[in-house]
């Protein structure tokens, strides 16, 4: 499945979100997929578990996230989930402030790893210092405005 297609069918995009901590701005994510069927409620707590255990591996580039665990610990089918908040989300430990969590479920590796490959088309930008444009996803207000992002940049 792939991005687009599981946003629109798991209605999983909240924009310009706010949450408290971390943990509860995971959970904002893993609600829309649990919501949609596509994840089992422990799926958060075993994200929540290995940050504990190994630090926030799940930032991919500044401003980004990718909270995600592997495909046994409660991942029904394959999914995402997308959202961005109004002010940043901190790890503890961490510096970079994060303003856009984008959630997958893989149901098994390779799964995962094409869901890994999209997201980075997506927000690709080889004219940024990082190589990632995050503010294009951030300035969008409805979820169309999404789409047409990730159309943009798949096509």
């Amino acid at each position: 499945m792939n991005l687009k297609q599981s946003l629109i069918e798991n209605n999983s995009i909240l924009l310009n979100q706010q949450a408290a901590d971390w943990k509860a701005a995971i959970k904002l994510g893993t609600d829309l997929l649990e919501k949609a069927g596509t994840i089992k409620p422990e799926y958060y707590h075993n994200i929540v578990s290995k940050i504990e255990e190994m630090g926030p591996y799940i930032i991919l580039a500044p401003g980004l996230a990718m909270p995600h665990a592997r495909p046994e610990e409660g991942v029904v089918r394959t999914s995402f989930a997308l959202v961005t908040f109004k002010e940043p989300v901190y790890f503890e430990g961490e510096d970079d402030p994060i303003y856009v969590m984008l959630t997958l479920a893989g149901s098994d590796s390779d799964q995962h790893m094409q869901g890994l490959m999209e997201i980075t088309q997506v927000l690709d930008d080889p004219d940024s210092d990082t190589g990632v444009d995050l503010d294009k996803i951030r300035r969008c207000t409805t979820a169309e405005e999404v789409y047409a992002v990730i159309d943009a940049a798949l096509n």
